[in-house]
């Protein structure tokens, strides 16, 4: 098999002509013709020491999938790179009802088990690598600079590009785990120069520091797939420090779900813009400016696709990305004040924070666990987006501050601020 368009390496057109085996051929096959689809000029080899892989749910009408990592298995085709998967979607400490578990356990998710043992078996770092948010310290999948990656979590990609300065296109599922198979991925777009470049420069003029949640989804749904150039953020940021890190993982998720951002630069803040600051504007830019008028018109816009608008809540999900150390020692401190001022011991709606495996493991080495666990919260690893697939969740009135959730599923958005009011004093959605 020959390749009459995309420049090849000799070694990566040995491989597509079968040095490896049938398989890993197939696997460069389909990597060839998804670049040549994008306008790739060439593959270049992926540098970072760890992948990520986006599908970690054991769905059982992910058949194919399953019979194709069982053929990857079965010819020895193990991924060039350990990686990190997603978060798992169940846990048992999660209020669901005895229906909502026969759906997760025998309709949605009764491959999970079988399903991870592949993932073992292909390069799993080790048995509880599943989070969103591979790349915090805790976790240790922390791309680098230029690194080049193959990932397909949204949250992740835009994250690794934009905080950390790494390369990675936002792939689907099955073409981040090829990549991650044979150790290339195409060149274009995110992974260029010129595809990083901003084509928006948005002015944030706010009076005050801008909701994380609320301003990327504002920014997504403007900008799309384009890269913006933000100004003004730094103002309210300062330095790239541990709050301002959870900030943009917040901010860029939300970029990622309500637009299809892959890459954002933030004036003074980000490392190709403190870089080569407005140098990374392509000629003659598009024009955003965000104020407190546009964040409220935003957030005015978004439907309520409960059965009862004014329902009381049955449930809070917090941690869609997973929140970071920071975030659950600050959020305990907030509750146990909010409590406090209600003259409550525990959070008036069932709550859930997640995060992942490894920082959770953290946050249980500190006094704030059995705090947080003391005030009614469950601290899980789960995905809520998982959870909230489940067609008797869907049906909830259920309350996040998670754009990302709101996007995907009936989950109702409400600023952090408004989301500690509801779970420590209680009260309806209105």
């Amino acid at each position: 098999m020959m390749n009459d368009r995309m420049k090849l390496s000799k070694e990566q057109e040995a491989i597509l002509n079968g040095s490896q085996g049938e398989v890993m051929a197939k696997v460069m096959e389909t990597l060839v013709r998804y670049g040549e689809l994008f306008g790739a000029d060439g593959m270049v080899p992926i540098t970072s020491q760890y992948n990520h892989l986006v599908t970690s749910f054991g769905l059982k009408a992910l058949g194919p999938v399953y019979d194709l990592m069982e053929k990857l298995i079965h010819a020895g085709c193990a991924s060039s790179q350990k990686f990190t998967a997603d978060p798992r979607p169940m846990d048992k400490n999660v209020p669901s009802s005895f229906l909502q578990n026969i759906v997760f356990n025998h309709f949605m998710y009764s491959k999970q088990e079988y399903y991870e043992g592949q993932l073992e078996k292909l390069g799993l770092v080790e048995k509880d690598a599943f989070t969103c948010t591979c790349y915090m310290d805790e976790v240790g999948n922390t791309p680098k600079q230029g690194d080049i990656l193959s990932w397909s979590e949204s949250s992740a990609v835009v994250y690794a590009n934009s905080v950390l300065g790494a390369r990675c296109n936002r792939n689907s599922g099955i073409i981040d785990l090829m990549g991650s198979v044979v150790g290339y991925v195409p060149h274009f777009g995110l992974l260029t120069a010129d595809g990083r470049k901003a084509r928006w420069i948005v002015e944030i003029r706010t009076a005050k520091k801008p909701e994380a949640q609320l301003l990327g989804a504002a920014i997504g749904m403007k900008v799309m797939e384009d890269v913006p150039y933000i100004v003004g953020l730094d103002r309210w940021l300062g330095t790239l420090d541990e709050g301002t890190k959870a900030y943009l993982k917040d901010f860029g998720a939300a970029t990622a779900s309500n637009g299809a951002v892959g890459l954002y630069h933030v004036e003074g803040i980000t490392p190709e813009a403190i870089q080569q600051g407005r140098e990374l504007l392509v000629e003659e830019p598009n024009v955003y400016i965000i104020d407190d008028a546009e964040l409220k018109r935003v957030y005015d816009s978004y439907p309520v696709i409960w059965k009862k608008k004014e329902a009381r809540p049955k449930l809070c999900f917090m941690g869609c990305p997973h929140m970071s150390l920071d975030q659950l020692t600050q959020w305990t401190e907030k509750i146990e004040q909010g409590l406090k001022e209600a003259g409550k011991e525990r959070v008036a709606i069932p709550t859930v924070f997640t995060a992942a495996p490894a920082v959770l493991k953290k946050f249980e080495e500190t006094p704030y666990a059995s705090r947080l666990r003391k005030a009614g919260v469950v601290i899980s690893y789960i995905c809520p987006l998982m959870y909230m697939n489940n067609p008797l969740s869907a049906s909830m009135p259920v309350i996040t501050s998670s754009n990302k959730l709101r996007t995907y599923t009936s989950a109702r958005y409400y600023t952090d601020e408004e989301i500690l009011e509801q779970i420590t004093k209680g009260g309806s959605a209105s």
